[in-house]
């Protein structure tokens, strides 16, 4: 059973994968350690140049949080030392795989046409 403490730390776990575009899932290769986590992106717009289906990461809930500490950091060293406005240019780099996607799609014929009914 988890105390409150662990709810709240968990909380804020998930607070900050949703900010860096990722979600809390269940490790499904692990049948040892049903208390491994896993994270993947979130949603379809999130982290577009791994595949919905990626793990990013596999581990403890600790690991995860020391995981993601990392990616802050990484991106504010990257804000102060390269350039300070790059997380405008990591926007406009996920739209950028967004739409090469996209065309992909549409020119291999993959997309079909979808007809809404209402009865």
């Amino acid at each position: 059973m988890a105390g409150w403490n662990t709810i709240k730390q968990i909380r804020i776990l998930e607070e900050r994968a949703l900010m860096l575009g990722m979600k809390f899932a269940p490790y499904r290769h692990d049948d040892y350690n049903a208390d491994n986590v896993a994270l993947v992106p979130w949603g379809q717009d999130s982290l577009p140049i791994y595949t919905r289906d990626a793990i990013l990461f596999a581990g403890s809930l600790e690991g995860a949080d020391q995981f993601m500490q990392g990616i802050v950091w990484a991106r504010h060293y990257d804000r102060m030392v390269v350039d300070r406005n790059i997380d405008a240019k990591r926007v406009r780099k996920e739209q950028d795989e967004r739409n090469r996607q996209v065309l992909k799609t549409l020119k291999d014929g993959a997309v079909t046409k979808t007809v809404d009914r209402f009865d």
